[in-house]
């Protein structure tokens, strides 16, 4: 039973990482595979923040939220949108992307070595300390419990918007036809800005939790968890919301048995071992389909 909330909390994490990169790539076609990197960066500058100031949880929250959407937002406008502009059409432009997100990750992630000389970093400094809490000999912290509660929340939350509000419906037609969509007057940079701003929110978030569930994390700690990113959203289904969730669940849960039934050494293997499994057997994932409609 202690092992099942342990994979809880972890699908949690893996949840809210996921889930911003699964909207972006899901409804505005881009990859961004630099959004390991916002997620580091993030809980990087709230430790600095940190070294001045001892501040609160939700305060801290806020400032890995802030800076991840706003470093999100530089990456749209900086990078992203001028590749879109000079491509010679929309295929070349989401592999240009794709490079040019690989190579702005690189620069925070030299920044955060060089001021940590490659060290773990944590929150030492913060007011707020975790508290693990009790139940008939199991135990939880409370940190976990209140990743618990965001990625349900949020996943949900996320799924009802994409399917019931009407951004939530512009946003899914730029996904399935950009061109139509915007004769029909959807304003796309403003919602590709909006979903970017969402995505670096939620990886800052996840960077921040997941910061004060371990104690500390390394500058090259974005990196492993884009890879467990992009294997909850291959098995749950490029787009679909419910599927990053399904995603989450299994990829946690089948890492935790791993690591619980052997020497543990075989769990970095299982997020490509579901990837090729999904690809071979269901490209389209848990809740895909052959004919990609992003939800």
């Amino acid at each position: 039973m202690q092992d099942l909330i342990g994979a809880l909390g972890l699908a949690s994490i893996y949840l809210l990482f996921a889930l911003g990169m699964n909207l972006t790539w899901g409804t505005i076609d881009i990859l961004n595979f630099s959004h390991g990197s916002i997620f580091m960066f993030s809980a990087f500058s709230a430790h600095l923040i940190l070294q001045q100031w001892a501040l609160p949880l939700p305060l801290v929250i806020l400032i890995g939220i802030a800076v991840g959407a706003v470093f999100s937002l530089l990456v749209q406008v900086v990078a992203f949108e001028q590749i879109l502009k000079r491509a010679k059409d929309r295929k070349s432009a989401e592999m240009q992307m794709l490079i040019g997100g690989i190579g702005v990750a690189i620069i925070p992630l030299v920044i955060a070595q060089h001021y940590t000389k490659s060290n773990p970093f944590g929150f030492e400094a913060s007011s707020f300390e975790v508290t693990k809490l009790t139940f008939g000999g199991l135990w939880v912290t409370d940190v976990q419990l209140l990743t618990m509660l965001l990625a349900l929340t949020l996943g949900l939350g996320t799924a009802w918007w994409l399917r019931r509000s009407r951004q939530g419906l512009a946003l899914r037609s730029i996904g399935v036809d950009p061109e139509v969509a915007s004769l029909m007057g959807v304003d796309r940079r403003r919602l590709a800005l909006g979903a970017m701003a969402v995505s670096g929110g939620l990886a800052g978030l996840a960077g921040i939790l997941l910061t004060y569930s371990l104690g500390a994390l390394t500058p090259e700690s974005g990196d492993t968890l884009l890879i467990k990113a992009f294997a909850c959203i291959v098995l749950g289904g490029v787009g679909s919301t419910i599927g990053v969730v399904a995603g989450s669940l299994v990829l946690a849960f089948a890492e935790t048995f791993v690591l619980t039934q052997t020497s543990g050494l075989w769990v970095e293997a299982v997020s490509f071992g579901l990837i090729f499994l999904v690809l071979m057997l269901r490209p389209s994932g848990i809740f895909g389909r052959k004919e990609v409609r992003r939800t």
